[in-house]
C-alpha cells in the first residue's frame, strides 16, 4: 500500500499512531492544529454554526462539514467547504472538530451515537464543542475523547448571531491549558475575545452564568421600557436616556427589546432570527440545574426561567428570546 507525503508527515506530527498508543495521551497537539494544510471539521450549521463556519472559511482554512439539514450544507458548500454525510466521515478527514449543537443530548448523539465522531475519531485530533450544555456533560466527552488519544475542550460563545457573522464572538475555553494555543487559533477566525477559564466544563460553567444574566437584563429592560411607553415616553428616547445613564446594559444598548428603537436586530425584524426563546429556556435550565448541585440561591434566575418556560408554550416559542418584551406587553396594539 503506498502512502502519501501528508501520511508520513501526519504520523511525525501525532506520535500515538507511530506508537500504538490510542489510549494514552501526555503530548500537545498544538503544532500539529497550527499547521497550515490541517482541514476543519464543523458539525452544526444553524444561525450561529454557518456563520462561524463560512468565517473559517474566509481566514483560508480547509473546512470539511456536516449538518442534519441539506440546504446548510448547500450553502456552506457554495462557499467552498467539503460536504459530509455523517460526523463519523467529518472525523475521518479533519485534524480538528468544530460542533455547535443545541443541546446536550444532541452533543452525546454527535459523538457517542451511530456514525458519530468518536467511531472514526484520528488520534491527536482537537475538538471544540461551542454548543452550550451541561458542564458535565464536557467532562464526559472529554474523558471519552482522551481514551481515543483525542482533545476534547468547551468553548461556549456569546454575542449573538450578528457576532457570528462578524467574526466578533466571545469564546469562553475550558481544557487542557496546554492545547489552549491551537484552540485560540482557530477560534479567533471566528471571533476576537478568547478566554481560557480553567479545566473542562468551566467554559461552560462561565456560559451558563453569563446567559442566566442575560435573561435577567433582557426581562428588566422589556418591563422598564413597557412602563416608559404606557407613561408616554417615546421609546427611542427612553432608550437614549437609560443608554446614558447607570441603567445601561447591552440588552438595552445594542438588542433592545422594542421593535424599531434599533435597526437590524430581531425586535425590528418580527423577532425573527437572533437567539430562540427555546434556546433561552434551555441554558437557564442548565444555570438551575448548577445551581440545585451547588446548592447556590439564584431567585431572579428562577424567576427567569419560568417565565421563558411559559413563553415556550406560547406562538413566542420560536421567537428570538427578547420576544418576552412582546409577552410582557400582551396583545395591545403597538
Amino acid at each position: 500500500m503506498a502512502y502519501s507525503r501528508s501520511h508520513f508527515l501526519r504520523l511525525f506530527k501525532n506520535p500515538t499512531r507511530i506508537l500504538g498508543f490510542s489510549n494514552v495521551r501526555n503530548f500537545s497537539v498544538t503544532s500539529q492544529h497550527l499547521a497550515p494544510d490541517a482541514r476543519v471539521g464543523f458539525i452544526g450549521l444553524g444561525n450561529m454554526g454557518g456563520p462561524m463556519a463560512t468565517n473559517l472559511i474566509k481566514k483560508g482554512h480547509s473546512v470539511v462539514a456536516y449538518d442534519i439539514n441539506t440546504e446548510s450544507m448547500e450553502a456552506l458548500e457554495d462557499a467552498g467547504a467539503v460536504i459530509a454525510s455523517s460526523p463519523a466521515e467529518v472525523a475521518g478527514k479533519a485534524d480538528s472538530i468544530i460542533s455547535m449543537l443545541p443541546n446536550s443530548q444532541h452533543v452525546r448523539n454527535c459523538y457517542t451515537g451511530e456514525k458519530g465522531v468518536f467511531e472514526a475519531i484520528q488520534p491527536g485530533t482537537l475538538i471544540l464543542d461551542s454548543s452550550t450544555i451541561d458542564p458535565s456533560v464536557s467532562k464526559e466527552m472529554a474523558a471519552l475523547a482522551s481514551k481515543k488519544g483525542a482533545v476534547f475542550m468547551d468553548s461556549p460563545v456569546s454575542g449573538g448571531v450578528n457576532a457570528a457573522k462578524g467574526a466578533t464572538l466571545t469564546f469562553m475555553v475550558g481544557g487542557d491549558e496546554k492545547e489552549f494555543e491551537a484552540a485560540k487559533a482557530l477560534l479567533e477566525c471566528m471571533g476576537k475575545n478568547i478566554v481560557y477559564c480553567g479545566g473542562v466544563g468551566n467554559g461552560q460553567a462561565a456560559k451558563i452564568c453569563n446567559n442566566m444574566l442575560l435573561a435577567i437584563t433582557m426581562i428588566g429592560t422589556s418591563e422598564t421600557m413597557n412602563l416608559g411607553m404606557r407613561l408616554g415616553l417615546d421609546p427611542k428616547l427612553l432608550a437614549s436616556i437609560i443608554n446614558t445613564s447607570s441603567g445601561r446594559c447591552w440588552s438595552s444598548e445594542l438588542y433592545n427589546p422594542v421593535p424599531g428603537v434599533l435597526e437590524n436586530v430581531p425586535s425590528s425584524n418580527n423577532y425573527e432570527g437572533g437567539f430562540g426563546t427555546a434556546l433561552m429556556a434551555k441554558d437557564l435550565g442548565l444555570a438551575q440545574d448548577a445551581a440545585t448541585k451547588s446548592l447556590t440561591p439564584t431567585p431572579f434566575g428562577s424567576l427567569a426561567h419560568q417565565i421563558y418556560r411559559i413563553m415556550c408554550s406560547t406562538d413566542l416559542a420560536g421567537k428570538d428570546f427578547s420576544s418576552v418584551f412582546r409577552f410582557i406587553k400582551g396583545n395591545e396594539e403597538e
